[in-house]
């Protein structure tokens, strides 16, 4: 059963992350945006990430070992969890999420939902889906050499993300950071 859905799954996400990029860029109604080459970083950090995990699986000193139907089954779940926690923090923000730096006239700071607990729930989601993405490559290369790359890019575009929101919205963006995680609650 894993191996039927899981396949469907992986296609899932770049589709949607495509569909996403096409429905959600920001149009008129931004007042500031700010990407600065963010987006383009991640999209080309994706690409490389992804490209070299496939090149390096093949490697069999860094297959995982153990039950291949065990790693398919977490793949599954952080591939799932992580699209539904990205998906959810999506729907949270509703018109206010662009897929681009934008702030909008009516910007205001959301602290319901996902956004109770950290600043960038649909980021979190997307590292944890891209962590099964490479799950089930099978490869711990594959899985350090997708993930670096994303993660950096990620890091890189929240930095000039909350750069721009303090500009727009000032203290209470602020004090929402002095409350709030990045992305996983009490750590990081």
């Amino acid at each position: 059963m894993i191996e039927k859905i899981l396949p469907i799954v992986v296609l899932f996400f770049p589709v949607s992350e495509i569909i996403l990029a096409v429905l959600k860029r920001s149009r008129d109604r931004a007042v500031h945006a700010d990407d600065r080459g963010s987006m383009l970083t991640l999209w080309v950090s994706i690409a490389f990430g992804i490209a070299l995990a496939f090149v390096l699986r093949r490697i069999e000193w860094g297959r995982i070992p153990g039950p291949g139907s065990v790693r398919r089954l977490v793949a599954l779940l952080l591939l799932v969890g992580g699209l539904a926690v990205r998906w959810v923090a999506i729907l949270t923000l509703g018109r206010l999420f662009t897929v681009d730096i934008a702030i909008l006239s009516d910007h205001r700071v959301v602290q319901s939902g996902p956004y109770r607990f950290v600043r960038h729930p649909s980021y979190t989601g997307l590292l944890i889906a891209f962590l099964g993405l490479g799950l089930c490559l099978d490869s711990w290369l594959s899985i350090i050499t997708m993930m670096i790359p994303i993660t950096i890019a990620v890091f890189n575009r929240v930095v000039k993300e909350e750069a721009a929101l303090v500009t727009s919205l000032g203290p209470e963006y602020s004090s929402y950071c002095a409350r709030t995680k990045r992305f996983i609650p009490g750590l990081v």
